[in-house]
């Protein structure tokens, strides 16, 4: 078991540059079942998820080349339509196999997907829009079973607004035959990514980051070359790495734009920022302010920033209140702050953090991916030593982060208990 140790105290100083983003790199690959030619990807990440993605489509045939952070897929001899629970269990987004996998083979055997224990993540809406397109799906012993001859197009409307059910149906619909319109559409750039990858290989899609996405759906896709948008969650978590440490970090190959809402909230905190086409620089010269936090579907607050500013707001002057909205079960890292001496009160679905002037180290244990993040952004403000267990959370979704925050100034090292 792997641990990070964490001498805490010092102020982030430095640049570093932002790595792919986890969660537009898993639908992207998934896209090269789409066509018998190749997909080549560049600024892939090099995340225990994205590894458990590219073993998933290598284990149906799919070859891939990698070198770097880019990756060759080819899906022109697969061998299997089946994603089976082995892989499926650890990573809730091979899911996104299922809508490809009908789309151009006509049919697929997709287990139940797992991942982080955060709340129900279900996949009726993926089910639903696949059936509006006109295919058979029948949940069997843990696997969703899905066949069709060549899918129609169809409107659909989700009942909630579902990032991965978005990129699914996109995924099914480009191979569909006339127009399916999607509404109640994601909206995130991860979405807008993966469309522009599909575009780029042939498909004709408009609307990608409104509520209504539109598909002409063509006969086959062809080989395409895309690089993988920058990681807004990555970024977003070292500029509440340096928030916390009143430090003066710049983060280059990101896109800024993707960030105004979590940028406003780090402003309303009290950081200077300030962003250019392709970078974003954070400085804090005194304690935090308290703040109000309320995760919404993008464009609004992410859930997937909120266990990061609540590390922040641990130690901010004042009284915060963050409202989760979309995950029940998001407040998992809340005990562990409190092992570091944060004062929290949870009531109902929103936590009350009242602010303390320092943290202490601690050992503490990291529950889903975004909480172990805010665990390392609390032990590099903390006083004293800490060690942060459980790490293969955070390596699903953070490339290389002690490399990059010993960049900064961390104290900060990788461990074997």
């Amino acid at each position: 078991m792997q641990k990070l140790k964490i001498r805490g105290g010092r102020r982030l100083v430095g640049e570093i540059r932002a790595s792919g983003a986890k969660n537009a790199a898993l639908p992207i690959l998934c896209a090269s079942l789409l066509t018998a030619q190749d997909l080549r990807l560049t600024n892939v990440p090099d995340l225990a998820d994205v590894r458990t993605m590219l073993k998933l489509l290598e284990g149906m045939g799919v070859k891939v080349v990698r070198e770097g952070d880019a990756v060759v897929l080819n899906a022109g001899a697969l061998t299997s339509t089946v994603a089976p629970y082995e892989f499926v269990k650890t990573m809730r987004a091979s899911i996104l196999t299922l809508c490809p996998l009908v789309a151009r083979f006509g049919s697929a055997r997709v287990s139940l997907p797992g991942g982080c224990a955060i709340g129900a993540r279900p996949v009726d809406q993926h089910i639903k829009g696949l059936r509006a397109l006109g295919a058979t799906v029948e949940i069997d012993h843990g696997y969703v079973d899905a066949t069709a001859g060549r899918l129609k197009g169809a409107r659909i409307f989700t009942d909630m607004v579902t990032v991965t059910g978005t990129e699914n149906l996109m995924m099914a619909a480009v191979l569909a035959e006339g127009k399916t319109i999607i509404e109640n559409a994601a909206r995130e750039p991860e979405v807008v990514d993966l469309a522009e990858c599909l575009s780029r290989m042939g498909a004709r899609i408009t609307g990608a980051g409104s509520p209504t996405i539109e598909i002409e759906g063509v006969e086959s896709l062809h080989g395409a070359e895309h690089a993988i948008v920058a990681d807004r969650i990555e970024v977003g978590s070292y500029l509440c790495a340096a928030a916390v440490t009143q430090g003066d970090v710049i983060v280059t190959g990101c896109v800024p734009h993707d960030l105004e809402a979590v940028t406003m909230k780090l402003r309303e905190m009290g950081a200077e920022v300030v962003t250019g086409e392709d970078w974003m620089r954070l400085r804090m010269t005194g304690r935090p302010k308290a703040v109000k936090i309320r995760t919404v579907p993008h464009p609004g607050f992410p859930t997937d920033m909120q266990a990061q500013f609540m590390a922040i707001a641990a130690v901010a002057d004042g009284v915060s209140e963050i409202t989760e909205t979309i995950f029940e079960n998001r407040f998992m890292h809340v005990p562990e702050l409190e092992r570091m001496g944060a004062h929290i009160r949870i009531n109902g679905n929103t936590a009350v953090v009242s602010g303390v002037e320092e943290l202490e180290g601690a050992s503490v244990m990291a529950t889903d991916l975004r909480a172990s993040a805010s665990l390392v952004i609390a032990a590099l403000a903390a006083q004293g030593e800490s060690t942060v267990d459980r790490l293969y959370h955070l390596d699903r979704g953070y490339e290389r982060m002690e490399e990059k925050l010993r960049a900064l100034g961390a104290d900060v090292e990788r461990i074997r208990s």
